[in-house]
């Protein structure tokens, strides 16, 4: 009688193990993001504009500019844009407060045939109206202030941001040399060559990623002004294209380029429904920009996969909110770099890939 040895499954007790360990590593990575994402987010979009003004910098540096002085211009460039993306939001809100006069004539009339009607139809008075909303008003007065609170929170972290962004900007910039010597030394030796490629790839892997932003901003704007066009709201295409420029700013960004669109479409036409087509057209467009034009337009620039792309803007909305949506994209394409040169991470870097991947030889 032979005996055939039993072969042992290779696949349960590792596998199992492994994956144990990569689910206590997701979760662990997460905790770690979620709780640090104070000082993780200012230090990403400081690395992202590092690595976007790098190539400045040193073109400056090449010029016989000083480290410094170089670095200080290029900020100084980046902030100049701000401004302007700002200066528009100003003036977003400065006509607005120039139709607020015929505005709020136009409010009134339309509460006021809100509230005709509602008698009419529903058989409840002027009086039992106001006594309703004052109660509404007095109920509402605590959400009133948590929403003020929840508000000048926001505020004030937009403004710690303002602040600390460029100073880690500038750090990182300066410091830059020390910064990869360090790099280098944390991996073995034999390792330098990779770890001077992926540097040199996630520069350009950024650069690609702007490009990919700059035309999503393009194709919104386009969106927008076609919509505005199409139900004949004034000026289409500059409050379309002011809209798209200020989805920069998460959530009031798209909500101040709102209002002067709605309050001219209203006083213009005299009627609700084009306000509310207004509103209509931008969140439409909103939608389509979180989750078809840009994961199609940056993730084909970044070679990765779409569906990977909406994963990661879902898996960043939830983490660090509005910013975790711009800035895990070019993250885990630096992990898809880091993947492609190691060779337990293959797998890694077929799956991440825009379905064009080729195993590289050894």
């Amino acid at each position: 009688m032979i005996l055939i040895p039993k072969i042992p499954n290779r696949g349960s007790t590792s596998w199992k193990f492994s994956t144990t360990k990569i689910l206590q590593s997701v979760v662990l990575v997460c905790i770690i993001l979620y709780f640090g994402k104070t000082l993780f987010i200012p230090l990403s979009f400081s690395l992202l504009i590092s690595f976007i003004l790098y190539p400045v910098c040193k073109w400056m540096e090449q010029k016989g500019i000083s480290k410094a002085i170089a670095i200080l211009i290029a900020i100084v460039m980046v902030l100049f844009i701000f401004s302007g993306i700002f200066y528009l939001l100003f003036l977003q809100i400065n006509e607005f407060s120039n139709e607020w006069v015929p505005f709020k004539i136009k409010l009134l009339e339309a509460l006021s045939q809100i509230s005709m009607y509602t008698s009419e139809h529903f058989g409840i008075t002027g009086d039992e109206q106001l006594t309703f909303l004052k109660n509404t008003v007095n109920n509402s007065g605590k959400e009133t202030f948590s929403i003020l609170k929840t508000i000048l929170y926001s505020l004030s972290g937009y403004a710690f941001l303002l602040f600390i962004i460029p100073v880690f900007t500038a750090l990182i910039l300066y410091h830059r040399k020390m910064l990869v010597q360090v790099l280098y030394q944390i991996f073995p030796s034999d390792r330098k060559k990779a770890v001077h490629e992926v540097l040199i790839e996630t520069i350009h892997a950024y650069y690609n990623f702007i490009k990919g932003m700059a035309l999503v901003y393009l194709i919104v704007g386009l969106l927008n002004s076609i919509g505005l066009a199409i139900i004949g709201i004034p000026h289409p295409f500059l409050f379309g294209f002011i809209a798209s420029i200020l989805t920069f700013i998460p959530y009031i960004g798209i909500i101040i380029s709102s209002l002067l669109p709605i309050a001219i479409s209203w006083i213009t036409f005299n009627s609700v429904w084009y306000p509310l087509s207004v509103i209509l057209i931008f969140s439409i467009v909103q939608i389509l920009e979180a989750y078809v034009i840009f994961p199609i337009a940056v993730g084909s620039r970044l070679k990765i996969n779409t569906l990977v792309i909406i994963i990661m803007i879902t898996a960043g909305g939830i983490l660090w909110g509005a910013a975790g949506m711009i800035l895990f994209i070019p993250f885990i394409s630096i992990i898809k770099l880091i993947a492609e040169r190691t060779e337990s991470l293959k797998t890694l870097a077929l799956l991440l890939s825009d379905g064009i991947y080729k195993k590289e030889n050894p």
